[in-house]
């Protein structure tokens, strides 16, 4: 009676022993899927990732032209949308049919003054050569004092917008008092209203520039002497807030990408050059021109401007359109500072 009774005793701790093992078995294979959901979740990529991007020869659109986003996501479907101007990237944004935009600092101040949806994540060049004021070759017109009486266009509240005011200011000459007449513009518009004649001069950004150029044109001024007095304009990107949340992963990757296209431009310009000589609409030679007239950022004067200047400009601008009232007010520097995006640059 004893053996019978040990035994069923051994029988039954064996059992017991056996159902924790699997037991414990069951809850380590429930945590590690669990662990791997979660890994899976914070690395989820999204089915399309819209960009709106703007024809300057910078690194996104050099991005653009080496397909390294493609690349790097070939099984999201990546839609590049185009556009003239950053206040119609601030209403795609604003609408959220766009991912990421592309703005210079006027539309980027006014975004943030205006609480659109959006951080600055990337600041991809500083506006030197490329954009200036051009006027036709055979005009009386050989400083801004000789702009009295003309007609001048540009697109109101960009980087050209803000330059050409802020020159006229420089100069102190008020476009009212001046007889001035400052005429809001599409780029293609311009060059329309150029070839007709419609227009004394234009301050606009490249390719166009380049175009009014070849087409009789000179320069006046540029950007480039007038960020020595100050009057700074730049290139940034922006991206929806509800993106970032998301897919926070994806952003840090695409500015990685950013930075790969800065450094294969300064490692290959010859070659950047032909890659965006189709989008820029000149010769490869000519398309080196205009990306030498602006300051590409690499990743150490990326940490320089989040660290040091780029809030403080955009609240400096934000004033100046106050000033020119183009928006009602201006938020306080805190407020620039909350919309520049944390990331490996600060």
């Amino acid at each position: 009676m004893k053996t019978l009774h040990r035994k069923i005793l051994l029988t039954l701790t064996i059992l017991y022993i056996a159902f924790v093992t699997i037991a414990c078995s069951n809850q380590s294979t429930a945590t590690e899927k669990e662990k791997d959901e979660v890994t899976t979740q914070s690395k989820k990529v999204p089915e399309k990732i819209v960009l709106g991007y703007q024809v300057s020869p910078n690194g996104e659109l050099l991005a653009k032209a080496l397909g390294l986003l493609e690349k790097k996501y070939p099984d999201t479907k990546i839609e590049w949308v185009k556009f003239e101007a950053g206040r119609d990237v601030n209403n795609a944004i604003a609408s959220g049919s766009i991912d990421f935009g592309l703005v210079g600092t006027p539309p980027a101040a006014i975004g943030i003054a205006s609480k659109l949806p959006y951080k600055v994540y990337y600041l991809h060049d500083i506006i030197g050569e490329s954009e200036a004021l051009v006027v036709k070759q055979d005009s009386e017109i050989q400083s801004l004092k000789d702009l009295k009486g003309k007609k001048i266009a540009t697109t109101f509240n960009s980087t050209s917008h803000f330059s050409l005011l802020g020159a006229l200011k420089a100069e102190g000459m008020d476009p009212k008092k001046g007889n001035i007449q400052i005429l809001d513009m599409q780029p293609p518009d311009i060059y329309a209203a150029w070839q007709r004649g419609d227009i004394d001069g234009a301050y606009i950004w490249q390719p166009m520039q380049s175009k009014l150029v070849a087409d009789n044109g000179k320069v006046i001024i540029h950007s480039g002497e007038l960020a020595e007095k100050g009057i700074i304009t730049a290139e940034m990107g922006i991206v929806r807030n509800d993106f970032v949340e998301k897919y926070p992963e994806i952003v840090e990757e695409y500015i990685s990408i950013l930075d790969e296209s800065v450094k294969y431009y300064h490692e290959n310009p010859e070659k950047s050059a032909e890659l965006l000589s189709t989008e820029l609409g000149l010769t490869p030679e000519k398309s080196l021109e205009t990306m030498k007239q602006i300051v590409w950022l690499d990743e150490s004067k990326q940490k320089e401007y989040y660290e040091g200047p780029l809030a403080e400009t955009l609240k400096e601008t934000a004033d100046y359109l106050v000033e020119q009232k183009s928006i009602t007010n201006a938020p306080d520097i805190k407020t620039f500072e909350q919309s520049l995006l944390q990331h490996p640059y600060q």
